[in-house]
């Protein structure tokens, strides 16, 4: 997957903090909650997306260093991808309607795929 990651400068400061406020928004009241708080902006879009980017490449992609790569490896990276793909579609064809469902998006992939801590296993030696 990584031949498919675009060369890009990273976000700033400034929009990495204005995409966690406006998912801790979400996260915290739902998108009317959030709505009222930050307007729903093709910039905002664009740094959702890049958000999730940045967390869904590093959960799901196969890259050299993937110790014994299976199929379920090659699943799960395909499985992003497809994620990726959608939500850049969705913000292309519609950023302001867009910013909510990135958001969830987000919100859903780190609560259900990450997993915990406690439950990661450590790295063989």
């Amino acid at each position: 997957m990584p031949y498919l990651i675009p060369s890009r400068t990273p976000l700033t400061p400034e929009q990495v903090e204005r995409g966690f406020d406006y998912l801790l928004a979400v996260q915290t009241g739902g998108g009317a909650y959030a709505a009222g708080r930050v307007e729903a902006t093709p910039e905002l879009a664009f740094i959702l997306l890049r958000l999730a980017e940045d967390i869904i490449w590093h959960v799901t992609a196969v890259d050299g260093e993937t110790v014994d790569p299976c199929a379920d490896s090659f699943a799960r990276d395909e499985v992003g991808c497809v994620l990726l793909s959608a939500l850049r579609d969705w913000a292309r064809d519609s950023p302001a309607t867009a910013v909510l469902g990135i958001a969830r998006s987000i919100i859903r992939f780190t609560a259900n795929v990450i997993p915990a801590p406690s439950t990661r296993i450590p790295p063989t030696l």
